[in-house]
């Protein structure tokens, strides 16, 4: 969910730029019923005036996902590279209903003005096309932002991260770098993205019959990486899903496949012979509802595999979706299908810097205050260390809502200001304060029990009460039924009553309420959710 604000000058005459404006994935376990992540950014929300662009520095979904649903609250021109524009224009704002976003497409090493900023796209190396650092000049000094980067001197598609260009703006000097923390725990360099190629070349040659390679959608270079394998051993490419198309769609617009046979649709794949054909997937994350979910269950319409094909998981598991994707490994295995993993074959490789790579990037900026940003809590801490060891003066711990002041005077930590997530939770979007999550998490962990109950106006049951449970085990240990017990608590505490209370419904709701969650947590050492509801008749 990265999104980074810059502010320039006093407090009541401050203006801003937003650096990205991402989105997250939701644990299912965590926050059920919830699908994505966006940033909370009613800080800059309530000072939208001041707001003088959105600076989009590549197309990842955890740089530009929010951006449609936060766009309406924010209302500023946007600005990013082609590809990233096409990406956001194919895969959101065609929708029904979605808002009509002002998008500038930015040819990088231009400058754009905006108010006191001065914003330079630096090309840098990463696992998406047009992927860019930023060069962000004030009257108060130069700011580095590398987005999301690494050295890769063979990227196999795309521009590299230049030395040149880095060095020369720490010659210019750099105030401040907001450097990138992903893969700052490991040590050495990342590798290419041509080994990468070259792995994946030689295991869809040697494949003996079908080959079915999962990625993230995004990666364009391994996707003319899996095309060109294919069409030197006589392979046809078929396509599926719908992410996967969106992303062709747009890179083949920008020139990235060129000189590639033609893409073949899902619908195709059946009359292919089954030692040419190369299916490229969506679902490297587990996905439920992508297309190697399905096919993993034998549920897809027009994909299926045999014992004796080959599946390569061209991907890094992301932490928290290990169940999901090792569900999907376990249910090819089982049918004889051979699943091929970054585990044993160089077939993955991360976008992000390892340790020599930031090192580097310090010694060509020489930036006078570091920022570690983009990681979690571990990853900021051992960047912040590293960073001191490079020889960086003034090291600023940030975390979400932190405002830095990075000029004049000495870089520290001035304010918290409001920050956290809000959910997309079906149609609705909810802040993370709201109750629905957690009573979700309730109910899955302990049921409910409904009971309805009629008295009448002198304090009599008016009938029998009806009660509904749902999520409670059939029976106790020791085989009695849970409905027996829940009806037993009602009678004994409508009977117990008297007639007095129990012409009183709230007194009824909460003795009855009591009554049940106490009976169930005796036979099950759980307490449902209760609602009883009593009706005067």
């Amino acid at each position: 969910m990265n999104a980074a604000l810059y502010g320039f000058g006093p407090e009541r005459r401050r203006k801003w730029i937003l650096v990205d404006c991402g989105m997250g994935f939701a644990s299912e376990e965590h926050m059920p019923g919830v699908d994505l992540m966006y940033p909370d950014l009613s800080f800059i929300e309530q000072r939208s005036e001041d707001l003088l662009g959105i600076i989009i520095t590549h197309a990842h979904e955890d740089h530009i996902g929010a951006l449609v649903e936060m766009w309406p609250r924010l209302r500023a021109p946007v600005y990013a590279t082609r590809f990233a524009v096409g990406l956001v224009e194919t895969r959101k704002l065609s929708e029904p209903g979605a808002p009509k976003i002002e998008l500038n497409e930015i040819v990088p090493g231009n400058r754009l003005q905006l108010g006191p900023f001065s914003v330079e796209y630096v090309p840098v190396s990463h696992s998406i096309p047009e992927s860019n650092a930023l060069a962000i000049r004030t009257p108060a000094g130069l700011v580095v932002h590398t987005g999301d980067w690494k050295i890769d001197p063979t990227p196999y598609l795309g521009g590299t991260t230049e030395e040149a260009a880095f060095r020369a703006l720490g010659d210019e000097g750099v105030l401040a770098l907001v450097c990138d923390s992903t893969n700052v725990v490991r040590d050495g360099v990342s590798p290419s993205e041509s080994d990468v190629a070259a792995a994946l070349k030689d295991l869809i040659a040697d494949a003996p019959h079908r080959v079915a390679i999962t990625t993230f959608a995004s990666n364009v270079a391994r996707i003319r990486a899996v095309a060109e394998a294919a069409k030197a051993c006589g392979r046809e490419v078929v396509v599926v899903g719908r992410a996967m198309d969106r992303v062709v769609g747009v890179a083949d617009d920008c020139g990235y496949l060129s000189g590639l046979n033609e893409f073949n649709p899902p619908q195709a794949y059946g009359y292919l012979d089954r030692s040419r054909v190369v299916a490229l997937l969506t679902g490297s994350q587990g996905e439920p509802r992508a297309a190697l979910s399905r096919i993993a269950e034998d549920e897809h319409p027009d994909i299926a595999l045999s014992a004796g094909d080959r599946v390569i998981f061209s991907s890094r598991t992301i932490p928290g979706n290990e169940t999901p994707v090792n569900a999907i490994i376990n249910n090819l295995v089982r049918r004889g299908i051979e699943v091929i993993t970054d585990r044993t074959h160089l077939v993955h490789v991360s976008g992000h810097p390892r340790k020599d790579e930031v090192a580097r990037m310090y010694a060509w900026t020489r930036p006078q205050v570091a920022v570690p940003v983009h990681g979690e809590d571990l990853h900021l801490a051992v960047h912040a260390d590293f960073a001191r060891k490079q020889g960086v003066p003034n090291v600023v711990r940030a975390r979400n809502g932190t405002m830095v002041r990075l000029a004049p005077g000495q870089p520290e930590v001035i304010e918290h200001v409001p920050a956290g997530r809000l959910y997309r939770d079906g149609d609705v979007i909810i802040g993370q304060a709201d109750k629905a999550i957690p009573e979700r998490r309730k109910l899955a962990f302990a049921g409910i029990v409904s009971v309805a109950i009629a008295i009448d106006q002198r304090g009599e049951l008016s009938g029998d009460p009806a009660v509904e449970h749902m999520g409670i085990p059939e029976r106790t240990r020791s085989g009695e039924t849970f409905a027996e017990l829940i009806d037993d608590a009602i009678a004994e505490t409508l009977n117990g009553l008297p007639r007095a209370r129990r012409r009183d419904p709230e007194a009824v709701e909460q003795a009855v309420s009591r009554a049940i969650r106490g009976v169930i947590r005796a036979h099950w050492g759980k307490k449902p959710a209760c609602h009883v509801l009593v009706v005067e008749v």
